[in-house]
């Protein structure tokens, strides 16, 4: 094999943060079982556009490295195994659970059976989650921890609990050794990552919930500066976690997977809360931490959803006081009971997906400008960006080292993010 054709190893991530963070225990799986010229796809399967950004990806990856093993795993692999065995470029499937073993990816070659090719097990038959050590993130200067995986819920428009299996937690004293060794390592922000982290815990012999893990690192790992939670479901928000919104050290930001603003629809999502929940939830969190700024999932044209049901859906924003919006227009994954609902026209839906953007973009602009004057602590990202401590995008006027948390003043604002200056004892 030439240096022309040969390639190092590499990891295409589509997805969420626990698929990145799984990415890198790929990477140490693949050093570890010693083969090479391998790209290997942790693919995505929430959405159908999803599914067809990977296949895309995979076709052109193949194009131009024709040599280049094609490993293909991830939700995608998981639960249209069929679809992408059938494609020439793939050389070998690993399920969700496969992909975290090094022994999966040894003696690989080309010209396998179909059986060969094929290691995608019952996820359904996975009853535990094993914490994974990793040393850092590759090009990430926050790091992701996962601390559960999979799903007991089925909500009707998600494939992801067939893609992840049942609902399992990391083991408190795995994810507390995990954040010391990244802290170690010089990472000044953990993010708690899985599928539905707010079940953390029920799977494990007493242990108490989420709340609990939280306010464990908080104590243990003193010289964490940064902590921060990924998306959660607000219902199932324990006491211990929202006592832990007062810690400064607890980052006043969370995305919540709320999904609609109608009563109606919420149930035949079989999502576990009302309208009139999520709005308390906002309430409670603000009274507890009055800077907090709150995020959501909202899908848009769901099966049956009239105009007075999206209406209901778009106000949510203003009574939840929502500012970070991830619009979703309505998808059918096949095999999931919505996609056999009564389905609305793709136009209307289309259309009222850009309604709900532009509340968003309206609710983000209120945001920045409230930003405009005061001094933040942002977690610098390469190119002069960087996060504050909402989450809020910013851009920075002079370079500043990657990973480092800098005091700096908020001077202006484009339509998605701010700017900063470092800020200065005695600057007005």
């Amino acid at each position: 094999m030439t240096a022309k054709n040969f390639i190092e190893n590499q990891v295409v991530t589509f997805g969420c943060r626990l698929n990145t963070y799984e990415s890198e225990v790929i990477k140490a799986n693949l050093d570890k079982s010693g083969i090479d010229n391998s790209i290997v796809f942790n693919t995505c399967a929430v959405t159908n556009e999803a599914s067809r950004q990977a296949r895309q990806a995979i076709r052109k990856a193949k194009k131009a490295n024709p040599t280049a093993r094609i490993i293909v795993t991830g939700c995608g692999a998981q639960v249209e195994t069929d679809t992408y065995a059938a494609m020439p470029e793939v050389d070998l499937l690993l399920g969700n659970d496969e992909k975290m073993h090094a022994k999966s990816y040894q003696a690989i070659d080309f010209g396998l059976s179909r059986e060969e090719r094929l290691k995608v097990n019952d996820i359904m038959s996975v009853k535990e989650t094993a914490g994974h050590l990793i040393q850092g993130m590759s090009e990430h200067t926050r790091a992701f921890v996962q601390v559960q995986n999979g799903c007991d819920h089925r909500c009707t428009f998600c494939i992801i609990p067939f893609g992840r299996g049942v609902s399992r937690s990391v083991a408190a004293g795995e994810v507390i050794n995990q954040i010391k060794i990244l802290v170690g390592n010089g990472y000044k922000e953990i993010v708690l990552t899985g599928v539905d982290i707010t079940s953390y815990g029920s799977d494990l012999p007493n242990q108490p919930p989420l709340g609990n893990l939280v306010q464990r690192i908080l104590k243990m790992v003193p010289d964490l500066p940064r902590l921060r939670i990924s998306s959660i479901d607000s219902v199932e928000a324990d006491a211990e976690l929202m006592d832990a919104l007062s810690d400064l050290r607890l980052m006043p930001s969370l995305h919540l997977s709320l999904q609609h603003g109608d009563d109606m629809i919420l149930k035949r999502m079989k999502r576990r809360h009302l309208r009139d929940d999520a709005v308390k939830f906002c309430e409670d969190a603000r009274k507890i931490r009055p800077d907090i700024v709150l995020g959501a999932d909202l899908i848009a044209g769901f099966p049956t959803e009239t105009d007075a049901m999206f209406a209901n859906s778009l106000s949510l924003i203003d009574d939840c006081g929502l500012t970070n919006l991830h619009i979703f227009p309505f998808s059918a994954r096949q095999g999931t009971p919505a996609a056999r609902m009564p389905q609305l026209d793709g136009g209307i839906i289309k259309q009222r997906a850009q309604q709900l953007r532009h509340k968003a973009k309206q609710a983000l602009n209120r945001h920045l400008q409230s930003e405009q004057n005061c001094i933040r602590h942002i977690l610098v990202e390469k190119n002069n960006k960087g996060r504050t401590e909402h989450f809020t995008a910013v851009t920075l006027d002079n370079e500043h080292q990657a990973g480092h948390i800098i005091k700096a003043k908020i001077i202006g604002k484009t339509d998605t993010e701010l700017r900063a200056t470092v800020w200065r004892e005695g600057d007005v």
